[in-house]
């Protein structure tokens, strides 16, 4: 259980989403995170060389990636910090943000950025030399498809592990029709009044399309309407399974920052130094071979009982779903109902850039307890290679 790592009120931000293949699909996930932070921070006017230390989490690689942490430190303006890249699949944001905290936990940094990018467009080729190939043949990776398609020690696509939970539980195509209805019903409660939710906590991406010629996304896209009889309409992904392209997640582009500091500099900097944020916990798992979906619950628990609590005194819980039986699998093993969680949105939803997904979700939860009064928030997720990670706020 940490005390001294804090988070301040409106100290974070998340871009839209942007469909797979849209308005972001062109744009270097590295820069464009950084000089949206840069609007963001003047905006603010915060200094950035407040911050001594960078954490970029990125999953995909990008050109520069080499020079990632220090070269989105200078790109924002904070020209002499350091920064470091952390990439852990879907669980990217959750574990920098617990980095970021252990780093003022410790007494290592005082002020830290964690900025999390990801463009699942357009995702890089990989090509290696293979001299013991048949006329030289390289070997190759498409760093989002194939990763998608094969986990290499558990021998399947992601969605089959999802699909392997559904055989080994019971889990109904029916019921996860249901959730992802539900699940939409919540994203449209954050666009009630003109998006004042979203508003909140969403900053816009500028893109800069030409010298003349600049555009600015304000709001996701590619959100799919959603309806019972348009699920009930769809195929499975695979043959006789539980999930269709309605019940599982897209690819998406987009970025997000939290920042983390002291108690005393987080009141400082908050919008409303009547509430607190407090880094609490963490947890981590790891599950049995191609059964993905399942970490969510012992990374949740870990995290619950580190913070010396349990879901009961939580007051907001939100999580990853890439496919709709995550939260169904959770809501039975945890005795919690799967319609109470991931108020006003979820990454089944509003689609999952990998490295930022966590990270907004953590921020809307915030929000969500903010508006109820204070509490505790959880968040967990699963991520590649069936493991998974959970983080505790306490909003006061």
């Amino acid at each position: 259980m940490m005390t001294k790592a804090f988070i301040p009120y409106g100290g974070y931000y998340s871009t839209p989403f942007a469909r797979w293949q849209g308005s972001l699909s062109n744009e270097n996930s590295i820069s464009l995170a950084a000089e949206t932070s840069k609007r963001w921070l003047a905006e603010k006017d915060w200094d950035p060389n407040m911050f001594d230390y960078l954490i970029l989490g990125i999953t995909i690689g990008q050109p520069k990636l080499f020079y990632g942490g220090p070269w989105a430190s200078a790109l924002l303006g904070a020209v002499l910090t350091p920064g470091v890249v952390v990439s852990q699949a879907c669980s990217t944001s959750t574990t920098c943000i617990y980095q970021a905290a252990v780093g003022i936990e410790t007494g290592q940094y005082d002020n830290v950025l964690a900025l999390m990018t990801d463009r699942c467009s357009n995702g890089p080729h990989t090509i290696w030399p293979n001299p013991k190939g048949p006329g030289g043949l390289v070997v190759s990776e498409n760093w989002v498809m194939d990763h998608f398609n094969l986990d290499p020690w558990g021998g399947t696509a992601m969605i089959q592990t999802a699909e392997n939970v559904v055989k080994e539980t019971g889990i109904t195509r029916e019921a996860c029709d249901a959730v992802t209805l539900r699940r939409y019903e919540q994203y449209r409660d954050a666009l009630v009044d003109d998006r004042t939710f979203q508003k909140r906590y969403m900053f816009p991406v500028e893109i800069n399309l030409s010298k003349k010629k600049t555009i600015m996304v304000a709001e996701d896209e590619g959100v799919f309407e959603t309806t019972k009889e348009g699920l009930a309409g769809l195929k499975p992904v695979i043959p006789g399974s539980a999930h269709t392209f309605g019940s599982q997640t897209h690819p998406a582009d987009g970025n997000c920052g939290v920042t983390v500091t002291s108690r005393e500099k987080a009141r400082e900097l908050s919008t409303d130094p009547e509430i607190e944020i407090q880094v609490v916990s963490y947890g981590h798992a790891r599950v049995k071979r191609a059964f993905m979906a399942m970490a969510v619950v012992p990374a949740a628990k870990m995290a619950l009982e580190k913070a010396g609590i349990t879901v009961d005194d939580v007051v907001a819980i939100k999580t990853h779903n890439p496919f709709a039986a995550n939260d169904i699998y959770m809501a039975d093993e945890m005795k919690i109902d799967v319609n109470g969680f991931n108020n006003y949105g979820c990454s089944l939803i509003f689609g999952h850039p990998q490295a930022p997904t966590a990270g907004r979700l953590i921020i809307e939860g915030v929000e969500e307890v903010a508006i109820q009064g204070g509490g505790y928030m959880l968040f967990t997720g699963c991520a590649a290679g069936d493991t998974g990670a959970a983080i505790v706020l306490k909003v006061g």
